[in-house]
């Protein structure tokens, strides 16, 4: 990969990552805490995937398992990251597939979902700091 075309999509991840973030933080305040804890779990791939470019030097694969991400980027997590993580994966699956959606929505409450946007928050910063 060129250097051009990758700095080039490392910004576009990030900035979508951001832009991402903001629409959760959003939610949040109009109530929808599912869709919410979904985009904290976008937000965190995406930077995954701009740190992934970094470190390998092509394209992120097409995974949205964020532990699988992070070790691919050869990010050293502490056990509280990896249990963390783990938990996030599970909604975008949760809040993607009408069979499962209501797991999700039964935990979404407003203190849950503040809980993990701060971690969401806390993990952007750690991940960004890396790049």
């Amino acid at each position: 990969m060129e250097i051009k075309e990758r700095d080039e999509l490392q910004r576009a991840w990030l900035k979508s990552s951001k832009e991402d973030y903001k629409i959760a933080e959003d939610l949040i305040d109009m109530k929808h805490y599912q869709w919410a804890l979904f985009l904290c779990h976008i937000a965190i791939e995406k930077v995954l995937k701009a740190s992934y470019i970094k470190i390998n030097d092509q394209y992120p694969p097409p995974i949205h398992k964020l532990v699988k991400l992070a070790t691919d980027c050869k990010i050293e997590l502490s056990e509280e990251q990896v249990d963390d993580l783990r938990e996030m994966t599970s909604f975008n699956i949760e809040a993607r597939y009408d069979i499962i959606k209501d797991k999700l929505y039964k935990k979404a409450t407003k203190e849950y979902t503040k809980k993990y946007f701060q971690k969401t928050k806390n993990l952007l910063n750690y991940f960004i700091s890396l790049i």
